[in-house]
């Protein structure tokens, strides 16, 4: 088990091949870690399907595996993807993870 950060992450989510597919889709993550992300999209997955998952803002794409697939009641999906390759380094990740809550800061907030 890896640390999950609570980020939103506007993204493009598309099959891993064949590139530039009708696939893809503009969506957004629920929370992502170092290597994998939770993820919502319109379309069904299945497991094992090969992905590319590119923030909007950014070039920096991960590459993974779907591990699950939920329907949700809207008709939605959420997925669940690892990444293969290499964690992510995408900005936001990085920014966020960098925060750090010293032990006084965390007894102020109780």
């Amino acid at each position: 088990m890896e640390r999950r950060l609570p980020i939103v992450v506007v993204v493009r989510l598309a099959p891993a091949e064949p590139a530039g597919t009708d696939r893809e889709e503009r969506t957004y993550t629920d929370n992502v870690s170092a290597h994998g992300a939770h993820i919502f999209s319109r379309h069904p997955w299945q497991f094992g399907d090969k992905v590319r998952v590119t923030p909007v803002n950014e070039e920096s794409t991960a590459c993974g595996k779907v591990v699950y697939c939920h329907k949700l009641a809207d008709n939605r999906y959420d997925i669940g993807v690892t990444f293969q390759d290499r964690p992510v380094t995408w900005s936001v990740v990085r920014r966020y993870d960098g925060i750090q809550i010293s032990p006084l800061a965390k007894l102020k907030s109780s």
